[in-house]
């Protein structure tokens, strides 16, 4: 009950300056607290024999500064996100569910699927070369991923992720706990899919796992636009191929 109060007073009685400061700061904490906590955690697992690293190469001069000056713009940005999310609700534009187990576990598992095809679908547009040169090339200045650099995005790129609640919820009923927690359950993704480790040695199916995907889309520009699956980009390629196969008909 008092959990429900809480959250409550968070949607229907807090200013839109303060639901910023709670948003700003629980990015922050996520970003900033969790960080080196999952970074010094594969570095363990690593000494253990249990991650190895996918890129043995060392960071340019100065990128962790540069991904954390760029992470700072993209948590400000992040922190806004919660406005336009609450003011739909504020106006019951959104279906809430009860917040039960159930609930909260199957709308982490439906906004995580609606943020693999939004990535895809965004991540696909600015690789476009405009896009690419004048906005996607900051995240890209990571070519050996680390943990720092899962927020390091220009500004245009960190507002157009920050919309995957904004996309979905209008159409699809979700519990409000789901959707507090899955930026929690989104940048852990982030991390596996940014911080140069995998499970295996690089031989059989193991070594796809972790994020695996991503991390080589920055230390080898692979052209993968997905982000913990590659099924989207099967299914681009597959559609390419038909569409390049009926043309030579």
């Amino acid at each position: 009950m008092i959990l429900q109060e809480y959250i409550n007073n968070i949607l229907y009685e807090y200013s839109y300056i303060e639901l910023f400061g709670l948003s700003f700061m629980y990015f922050s904490i996520l970003y900033f607290g969790l960080a080196p906590i999952f970074n010094g955690v594969c570095k363990y697992l690593a000494s253990k024999n249990i991650l190895h690293k996918i890129t043995l190469r060392e960071l340019h001069k100065g990128q962790i500064k540069f991904e954390l000056k760029h992470s700072f713009i993209s948590i400000f940005l992040f922190g806004t996100s919660i406005i336009p999310v609450i003011y739909l609700i504020r106006l019951d534009l959104v279906s809430l569910l009860p917040n039960t187990i159930l609930n909260v576990i199957i709308g982490i598992i439906a906004l995580t699927i609606w943020n693999e095809i939004h990535f895809f679908i965004v991540h696909r547009i600015l690789h476009l070369r405009f896009f690419m040169r004048h906005i996607h090339y900051i995240h890209h200045q990571s070519r050996v991923p680390t943990v720092y650099s899962v927020y390091s995005f220009h500004w245009i790129e960190a507002l157009l992720l920050s919309t995957v609640p904004l996309t979905f919820i209008p159409f699809v009923p979700i519990s409000p706990v789901a959707i507090f927690l899955y930026p929690l359950a989104s940048i852990l993704l982030n991390y596996s899919g940014h911080c140069n480790y995998r499970f295996g040695n690089g031989q059989g199916a193991s070594w796809k796992l972790f994020g695996t995907f991503h991390n080589e889309h920055h230390a080898k520009g692979r052209k993968n636009y997905g982000f913990a699956s590659h099924i989207l980009d099967k299914i681009n390629f597959t559609i390419k191929s038909h569409f390049e196969n009926t043309k030579k008909l």
